[in-house]
């Protein structure tokens, strides 16, 4: 993708979908943390079945560190990995009350301290809770950044930085959430749905697909 496709190729993106959000479900910010530290390696779906029950009763550090190693560990038995993730949890509650007051913090070095929480974590609490442009690349960002062109990289963050220096200011904040959402229903792993993409007429990949179905545009 050269750069002069960038700009059209955001704009398609943001006139489907003006306002990108999350599809983690949560109401503060600790909610917030909590699901995406729980969503590594999980869908958004099952995580949302899980922090439902669990943030019905515990919504701040203090209230889920009251529950207690176990308790938590209950409540997200569902979720891939639980047992190690309900520990991060636990520990980061207790990070949280002990280092910060009770409130997640707004760097990404304080963030990447807590257990649990890598960079993929911290730059979607920067970018969702606090408005920073950060891109959070996960596997679909990564697929669509290297299929379509845009940031092609090697390693997530290789393409992080490439995002970070290719994607116009204007579309920034909401960058991750267009591409993440693109990849999870548009430009998916197995078979891209090509002829129902918007913005195929942008992607490098597009000839590789062409045989299989037609394209728009």
């Amino acid at each position: 993708m050269n750069s002069s496709q960038i700009e059209p190729f955001f704009a398609v993106l943001k006139a489907a979908n003006p306002q990108p959000r999350t599809e983690l479900e949560y109401t503060n910010v600790f909610e917030l943390l909590a699901a995406v530290l729980l969503s590594a390696q999980a869908t958004d779906a099952g995580v949302n079945k899980a922090t439902r029950r669990l943030f019905a009763v515990a919504n701040t550090p203090q209230r889920m560190l009251a529950l207690g190693l176990e308790g938590i560990t209950g409540y997200i038995q569902s979720i891939g990995l639980y047992r190690t993730k309900a520990q991060h949890l636990h520990e980061t509650c207790r990070l949280l009350i002990e280092h910060h007051g009770g409130r997640v913090p707004r760097t990404r070095e304080a963030l990447q301290a807590l257990p649990g929480v890598g960079r993929k974590t911290a730059n979607v609490v920067l970018n969702v809770a606090f408005g920073e442009p950060t891109m959070a690349v996960d596997t679909h960002i990564f697929r669509v950044a290297n299929r379509t062109g845009l940031a092609p990289g090697k390693d997530p963050l290789e393409v992080e930085m490439k995002l970070l220096e290719r994607v116009p200011a204007a579309y920034r904040r909401h960058a991750h959430h267009w591409l993440i959402l693109h990849g999870r229903y548009i430009c998916q792993a197995r078979r891209p749905l090509c002829e129902q993409c918007a913005v195929a007429r942008y992607c490098e990949a597009r000839p590789l697909f062409q045989a299989q179905a037609p394209l728009p545009g």
